[in-house]
């Protein structure tokens, strides 16, 4: 039996996984590599934040809340959040300067995000 072997991206690197061709129906490939937005990830997470779509802006959102809570991935998913947190919270301060921002750290069923990967992950200021 031939084999398939299969790069899933998993925190800042890969899992190379194995699968035998019989089970195998078909890979699915984003095109994430050969996509060019033509502008920085900042800019384009700042402008998503600007102008969101069929939404009020985090900053009208959060206007007179008291405590907010935001949902991130964990250190398994390769999510730029070291790009979108800070951009996020500069976002909800905007409209409320005092909130409590919470930010959870959603593990499902991976074991607990150690501090380093946060700061790795967040960057050592948030």
């Amino acid at each position: 039996m031939s084999a398939t072997t299969v790069s899933l991206p998993y925190g800042n690197t890969t899992l190379d996984v194995s699968i035998e061709n019989e089970h195998l129906q078909s890979i699915l490939r984003s095109g994430l590599q050969e996509y060019d937005p033509q502008v920085s990830s900042e800019a384009l997470v700042r402008n998503a934040l600007e102008n969101p779509i069929g939404s009020l802006r985090l900053k009208d959102l959060a206007a007179d809340k008291q405590n907010i809570v935001i949902i991130a991935s964990d250190h398994t998913r390769p999510v730029p959040s070291r790009i979108i947190m800070p951009l996020m919270l500069e976002e909800i301060r905007k409209g409320n300067p005092d909130a409590d921002i919470t930010i959870l750290i959603a593990t499902g069923l991976h074991r607990t995000t150690t501090r380093e990967e946060l700061a790795d992950k967040f960057g050592p200021e948030i």
